[in-house]
């Protein structure tokens, strides 16, 4: 029985327009663009500023600790000198629905909320934040539950607390409506305005940024919404554009027709003992008790490991059912690329950043060579390789972005690409997905990343060339008691000047032997 689906790729497109009513003939009338976010919180001018960075956190508590509320506590003196929080999705789990955001979301950054001293009190499509709060959505945030599912765990539960099973599949009667609880929280979901209305909602929310353009005003403490399921907004001379990966990860583009006969074959195999491999899990959770403290962190790794299984077959059964064609998502990345080409043309931009959900590189265990992992990467190539060619003051050693920020991958990261021969090359990417949920370790190759000329080209054909290396991975270690979980958020800091530098602070909130410890690492200096 499927415990997750993934809606397809045109049917997120296709939803996630309706909710914002994507180019409204009212908004084209007054030439709104519906990707421009506008920071109004009266610093947006300031050449030194710091933000914060998240993701992977929406998790609620485990059995006996509460690792998001821990990190969103060890944030909160950071709230202070800050301007922003960039999340780099998977905001609430497990399939992102309306019902989880009270505990999994509200309750744990309830000081980010206005009226966050009464926090049962705020509904999940009425949040106005306090401090900026500015997310991209990631799977978990667009996943449906299959009813069939939701009734076996809903029928099972008084049976699993009667025998003294623990099997929490941190579900409840809803699925994410393909991403619709993740607009009503944090879009400006338009579909819901009255037509009447509509006029009075662009005027009061709606303001000029450029060039006779408009853009959505995201005002802290009042209106705090955000225009599209991606958008870029502009603070301190630094671009940041925020990516929806969701619908550019198809690893349909990544397989090549000479493999696939072959390659279906061996996936299909895969996707076999995954099953095999979820079964085992389920027995041994069967067999543990919750009511043994030596248990409890048990059980929370193994239904961790369930919910690395469910994604790993979820990007196997992407491959196996692999349609060729184009990328669906064309407008997104036609976007990425106009707007990364403007913002070269700007002279009062000094630097750039992207966010989104998926890494396009990676050395943890579940990620690193995953079909999505790898659409995402070529996908990116696509369009950095065009900004490259219409940008001649790009040199040859010369990020097109400066900072990449990810999540998906359970852990902190930082990498640096090498000379890919693509656009993508001489790139900090920074992973930043141990921010509450489960942690997961490096791959035991080591920290060099290498591929084939063909990207995809997973039976080995093609001579391998080096392609990125990780410099600091952070994540899961340790086995039975000695097992450490440091989770994680990053503090940036932009210096001032013409050029764009940055001194990144990862900090740690571990949990090692039943007990938490806080501290900072080393900082990493970036430009």
């Amino acid at each position: 029985m499927a415990s997750i689906l993934d809606p397809s790729i045109p049917v997120k497109i296709s939803k996630m327009n309706q909710r914002v009513c994507w180019r409204h003939p009212a908004l084209v009338e007054r030439g709104i663009d519906q990707t421009r976010l506008i920071l109004e919180d009266g610093g947006a001018e300031d050449r030194e500023f710091s933000f914060l960075v998240i993701g992977d956190s929406g998790s609620g508590p485990h059995l006996d600790h509460h690792p998001q509320r821990q990190v969103a506590k060890q944030m909160l003196p950071h709230l202070e000198d800050c301007r922003f929080l960039l999340h780099t999705g998977d905001v609430v789990y497990q399939v992102g629905s309306r019902e989880q955001y009270p505990r999994n979301f509200i309750y744990p950054y309830r000081e980010w909320l206005v009226g966050g001293e009464d926090p049962e009190n705020i509904a999940f499509d009425q949040m106005v934040f306090r401090f900026p709060f500015l997310p991209v959505p990631g799977n978990h945030d667009y996943y449906n539950l299959p009813w069939l599912y939701s009734l076996f765990v809903q029928l099972t539960r008084p049976l699993v607390k009667l025998t003294g099973r623990h099997f929490d599949a941190n579900v409840g009667w809803h699925g994410s409506k393909v991403g619709d609880a993740y607009a009503r929280a944090f879009l400006d979901y338009l579909k819901a305005v009255p037509g009447a209305g509509l006029a009075h909602h662009l005027d009061c929310h709606y303001g000029p940024w450029a060039e006779g353009r408009g853009g959505l005003r995201y005002q802290p403490g009042e209106f705090t919404r955000l225009p599209n399921r991606y958008y870029t907004f502009r603070y301190g001379g630094i671009d940041f554009f925020a990516l929806d990966s969701n619908t550019i990860n198809d690893p349909a583009a990544v397989v090549e027709d000479s493999l696939r006969q072959g390659r279906s074959l061996r996936l299909r195999e895969q996707r076999r003992q995954i099953d095999q491999q979820r079964q085992q899990v389920v027995a041994e959770i069967n067999r543990l008790s919750p009511a043994h403290p030596n248990s409890r962190e048990q059980l929370d790794d193994l239904q961790a490991v369930l919910d690395q299984i469910d994604e790993i077959g979820l990007d196997l059964d992407k491959q196996i059912h692999h349609r060729p064609g184009k990328v669906a998502d064309i407008d997104q990345l036609t976007w990425l690329r106009d707007s990364l080409i403007a913002s070269w043309g700007n002279p009062s931009v000094r630097g750039r950043i992207l966010y989104c959900h998926h890494p396009a590189y990676v050395t943890e265990a579940t990620k690193w060579n995953q079909g999505q992992t790898l659409a995402i990467r070529r996908n990116l190539r696509w369009v950095l390789d065009q900004v490259v060619a219409a940008v001649p003051q790009i040199g040859s050693s010369e990020p097109v972005v400066d900072l990449v920020l990810n999540g998906h991958a359970h852990c902190f990261e930082h990498l640096r690409t090498l000379d890919t021969g693509h656009g993508d090359r001489h790139i900090h990417w920074l992973v930043c997905g141990g921010s509450g949920l489960s942690l997961r370790r490096q791959r035991p190759e080591g920290d060099d990343l290498e591929e084939a000329d063909l990207i995809g080209d997973l039976d080995g054909r093609q001579p391998q060339k080096p392609v990125a290396s990780s410099e600091l991975f952070v994540g899961l270690s340790g086995y039975n008691r000695e097992r450490r979980r440091p989770y994680s958020f990053l503090r940036i800091d932009v210096k001032g000047g013409t050029t764009a530098k940055f001194i990144v602070t990862p900090h740690i909130c571990e949990r090692y032997r039943g007990q938490w410890q806080e501290y900072a690492l080393e900082v990493i200096p970036i430009g």
